[in-house]
């Protein structure tokens, strides 16, 4: 009898005892969470114009990523393999990109700046040995 239930057992432990992270539980199935993540992360972006680099560069990553996790088929170690690093993270990373990509909308950051940035501004160092 405990044969048949064997593999329902085994469908209810996590694929690996703990992440070594404290702070981070092992996440029950990790792999639709992501898509589902990255695909809203990538609807929302969107919204962004086409030529904002913030988008650009996102959309690529993101569409970069989505594609290891559509081409593992549901084995997480290949995922973690390709992206080079524990999945759970991962899942992190996808959660802040998605919450920075709402607020990038808010804040408008594609519009240019509604005062003249001062002169010098955005020069930290220069290789001829004038300071500031």
């Amino acid at each position: 009898m405990l044969r048949i239930t064997r593999p329902l057992l085994s469908a209810l432990k996590p694929l690996k005892a703990s992440t070594d992270i404290t702070g981070i539980a092992v996440h029950p199935d990790p792999l639709p969470a992501l898509k589902a993540i990255y695909a809203s992360t990538l609807s929302t972006l969107g919204s962004l114009p086409p030529t904002s680099v913030y988008r650009q560069a996102t959309e690529a990553l993101t569409k970069h990523r989505l594609g290891v996790v559509e081409a593992a088929n549901g084995d997480v170690a290949q995922v973690e393999r390709a992206l080079g690093g524990i999945v759970e993270e991962t899942l992190i990373e996808a959660r802040a990109e998605q919450g920075l990509v709402a607020k990038m909308i808010e804040w408008k950051a594609w519009e240019p700046l509604s005062e003249e940035a001062p002169a010098n501004q955005w020069r930290y160092f220069d290789p001829s040995g004038d300071s500031l």
